[in-house]
Parts: structure tokens; sequence; C-alpha cells
């Protein structure tokens, strides 16, 4: 039904559903989760995509349209035969994008609130929340709401962990703080998790693989680092913040490398996307480089264009430059070598990108 996330181990979380929200695509999702892993699990993909969706079917909190979720020898949910086990009996976590915390209990009530087996002292230590059991939620900063969440969901004794865009509700520098807290609290927890976001710095820095999701379906699988580096198609590559898609036409393969054409512009790339003739071509702005005064001599680079820059735009230390090549190309460099290589608009540069940096991806 859609793009199976493969781990050959028995005790897993199999989901195989549609679901049709009126007005909005029909969220297509199949996928596998082994339950004896500690790794996280990363839902990517634009707003609207469905990711929500996908975590609240799971979590029993909506119900699909059709198909089936099993949990090791458990059926959750099963359309043909009538079967719709309630959330409670999931046993899940669910953390909301709110953390939905209990504004008038305390950190200690709120913990306490559906605990099943747990200690709750030993949760308090656990996430060094000890000192702060007597407080409000009120009384508390983000981090602090953040372990509170973290350690009442803990407090059922769940299988599995679902996050719905943890760090969303935070300011751009609480999130940048806030990631690796995060992902020492989910190795703390030694449960399997499955996390949505949109951020692909946070889909990074927090998951071990990823599954991405595209107008309600599940597109492409596999380890965080493979999917971002070698995306499936032009949209996978959109959708992980490839910055450079163009189509372009294969003229010729020999020893494992394409000459591609873009906008008259001849380019050698590494042969991955078949026979046919009709691709695009990603190429990320941190594989650019850019040359003032280019020397001419051989290099692995292969590739080597005539640009005039069209934009640089500052971003903090960095900065993004558009070139035009016949096609528009986009660049990062820092702020320095901005200002050692005075780029500005209008100027002619080279900019160098190597064959093995040119992701070639079917068109279609």
């Amino acid at each position: 039904m859609g793009t199976d996330l493969d781990i050959e181990l028995g005790n897993e979380l199999i989901v195989d559903v549609r679901k049709r929200h009126a007005g909005g695509p029909e969220i297509v999702a199949a996928l596998r989760v082994a339950l004896d892993t500690r790794s996280v699990i990363v839902l990517f993909g634009p707003s609207g995509a469905g990711k929500t969706t996908v975590l609240r079917l799971i979590a029993g909190l909506d119900t699909p349209g059709e198909g089936s979720i099993r949990c090791g020898g458990e059926v959750w949910y099963d359309s043909a035969r009538g079967i719709n086990l309630a959330p409670q009996r999931r046993r899940v976590g669910y953390l909301a994008q709110d953390y939905a915390i209990f504004p008038h209990l305390k950190v200690r009530a709120n913990i306490a609130y559906g605990a099943h087996g747990w200690a709750v002292d030993g949760l308090l230590a656990r996430f060094e929340l000890t000192e702060l059991a007597d407080r409000y939620p009120r009384q508390l900063s983000a981090g602090q709401l953040q372990r509170v969440a973290l350690a009442r969901a803990l407090a059922a004794q769940p299988r599995l962990l679902l996050l719905d865009e943890p760090l969303s509700a935070l300011d751009a520098p609480a999130r940048m703080r806030m990631r690796g807290d995060l992902r020492q609290l989910l190795a703390a927890a030694q449960l399997p998790a499955i996390l949505v976001t949109h951020d692909r710095t946070e889909a990074l820095a927090l998951g071990d693989s990823i599954a991405i999701m595209i107008d309600g379906k599940l597109r492409q699988a596999g380890g965080v680092e493979t999917v971002f580096d070698s995306p499936a198609d032009a949209d996978v590559a959109a959708a992980v913040g490839v910055e450079t898609i163009c189509p372009a036409r294969v003229v010729s393969r020999h020893g494992g490398l394409l000459t591609v054409e873009i906008a008259g512009a001849r380019l050698l790339a590494v042969d991955t996307a078949g026979a046919s003739a009709d691709v695009f071509a990603c190429i990320r702005a941190e594989s650019v480089t850019i040359e003032r005064n280019p020397s001419g001599n051989p290099s692995s680079a292969r590739n080597h264009l005539p640009a005039r820059i069209a934009a640089v735009i500052p971003e903090g230390p960095l900065a993004r430059v558009t070139l035009d090549c016949g096609f528009r190309l986009n660049a990062i460099v820092t702020r320095q070598s901005e200002e050692e290589m005075r780029l500005r608009e209008g100027e002619l540069v080279t900019a160098v990108v190597k064959a093995t940096s040119i992701r070639i991806v079917p068109r279609g």
C-alpha cells in the first residue's frame, strides 16, 4: 500500500492503513517498526503531508478508513474484522506538540497520572525532576516541561513512544539547545520511538531511520543520511532540502558516469538513474564551491561552470549565493569567504561541483 520501512525483526509494529480527510489528501501508510530496538524513526515531510495523522492512527486517537495495525502478537486495528483497540489498551506513550501537561497538577501528580508499575520517584530521579516534584507546570521552563511530559509518557510503561513535533512550540534558540537533550532523553527511555518533524536539522539530529511523507503517502524510507544524500525522486529531494533540482537530459554514458545537459551546460555525474534519457539533476548548496580565479588544472571536481552571481543573501555566519550558470545554482559559503572573494551581484565566477555530488533521479 505504501513504502515499507523494513526492519527484519520478529517483534514488530506493522502499519498498513488508509485514511481520507474531507478536503485533504488520502493518507496511505505502510511501515514496520522493530520493537526490540532502541532506535528513533522520524516521520519527515512538509506541513500537511499526513505525519501527525499517521501518529494518531497508531495511537488509536484517530481511526483509519481501512487496513490494519498489528503490534507484536496483538491486532490493534483491522477494518475487515471490525477490531479497533482503545488507545489505553495499546500501551503507547504519546507526546503532543504542546505536551498536554495538566496545569492544575504538580509535577509529581502529572507523572503519577496513569502510572502502571513504575515508581514515580524513580522516574523523577531518572529525568532529574526530583527537586521540581512539587512545582506547578507554570513554574517550569520549556526544557523542564519536556522532561515532565516524557516521564509521564513512560509512567504507563509503553512499548513504543510517539512524539509529535516535540520541539515545535519552542523558539529557535531553545530548539537548538534542546535537540541534544531530547536525544539523550530518548536514549535513556530505552524504547523504540516514532518522531514527527518537518525540520531537517531535527531529523538529522534525532533520527536513526527516516520515512518521507509527501501528499499523504510514504515515499522513501531508510537510514537518515542515506535518504538525505540519495533521494529517490525530485519530490523527495525537495522535501529533504536539496536547493537545486533541474530538468536534465542524458547525453552519454561511460565508465559509470553520465554526461547530462542542463540549459546548454554539460556536467558529469555518477550514473544512478538507469536507462532514462530525461532526468532531474539534484545538487545541494553545500556541494558547490565558488572560485574567483580557477587554475584550469584537472581536478577531482570534474565540473567547472562559468557563472554570474545573481544574488548574495546573508544567513548569519553563512551566505547563500545564487549563481546563473544558464540555470540557477545555489551555493553556501562562509561570510569570511564571501568577503575575501568579494562576491557581489553581477560578478563573474566559476562554480565547481564534483560528479559524485550530483544526484541523478528519474523524471516522472
